[in-house]
């Protein structure tokens, strides 16, 4: 059986009432927990003005994330879909205010109300088809579209991902964009298999100068793994500003050698191909 708990059963069939408490009675996936909070919130780069900000805990669970943020001395507001995850965050008390719903289907908030959103090791699951109702493309494409209208412009989201491939990665991303966000992926600790972690880094609107990722650095990767240095090594995968349109005009056409590598695959097919001239690929002129 696969260690990954998405691929083992719907997230409000896999946390249980004996996952949630295990889950939550384990001092090591609180300390894992509270680290990765902690850095969603470095990378959130809110204001250092003492003001409380207003932030969406997306997979909240049982409040672990919740409470770093109740340290911090903002307010928040959790979503998970697993009731018994619900239930252990109510019995602890935590003080954010708790809602039980399904991000796959969009977030009911009212545009430009959330000042900044973190999510831990959530986003994932919107990849998997737990129901034959479930369409992945769908589910991020509603996840992503609500996160950008509720989040005041100018806002950041930081999603901690583990990513099953790089496939995935770029579904996840991809639909980002396409919801109108800017930024892209950090990775920490990038060369290291057990400390790895990427965070999807995304800004409400169009890109500001006067914001930046805190340690995001592209040069900080080293490929030496046993360097003093490696606890400090960040680097951004992906970094995606360009508007889109622009993106497909300097997009290179096919060229020669890709209709020659299309045509051979062809032969091997067993397909009848053409012979390969001077003439092959070439441009037609607009009147022949």
């Amino acid at each position: 059986m696969s260690s990954r708990p998405e691929l083992q059963a719907p997230p409000e069939i896999f946390y249980d009432d004996d996952e949630a408490r295990k889950y939550t009675s384990s001092s090591r996936i609180i300390k894992i927990q509270s680290e990765l909070t902690e850095r969603a919130l470095e990378l959130l780069a809110l204001p250092d003005d003492g003001v409380p900000r207003l932030l969406l805990d997306i997979g909240c669970g049982s409040g672990l994330s919740g409470e770093t943020l109740s340290e911090k001395g903002h307010e928040w507001i959790g979503l998970d879909i697993s009731q018994s995850m619900l239930n252990v965050a109510l019995e602890r008390e935590v003080e954010g205010d708790l809602l039980l719903g399904d991000m796959g289907q969009g977030l009911g908030f009212r545009p430009g109300v959330i000042d900044g959103a973190i999510s831990i090791s959530a986003i994932q699951w919107l990849c998997n088809a737990d129901k034959s109702s479930h369409d992945p493309r769908r589910r991020l494409k509603a996840f992503f579209g609500s996160l950008y209208r509720c989040l005041a412009r100018g806002a950041r989201a930081v999603l901690q991902v583990y990513p099953e491939n790089i496939d995935q990665r770029v579904l996840i991303l991809n639909f980002a964009m396409l919801a109108g966000f800017s930024g892209g992926v950090v990775v920490d600790y990038p060369h290291s298999a057990k400390k790895r972690k990427e965070y999807l880094v995304l800004t409400c609107g169009p890109p500001s100068v006067s914001k930046s990722v805190p340690e995001e650095d592209g040069e900080s990767c080293s490929d030496d793994e046993s360097s003093g240095d490696d606890e400090n090594q960040t680097v951004c995968v992906s970094d995606r500003h360009r508007p889109r349109k622009k993106q497909r005009m300097m997009k290179k056409g096919k060229g020669r050698e890709w209709v020659l590598k299309k045509k051979e695959q062809m032969r091997r097919r067993g397909n009848d191909v053409p012979a390969d001239t001077k003439y092959t690929a070439r441009k037609r002129k607009a009147r022949f």
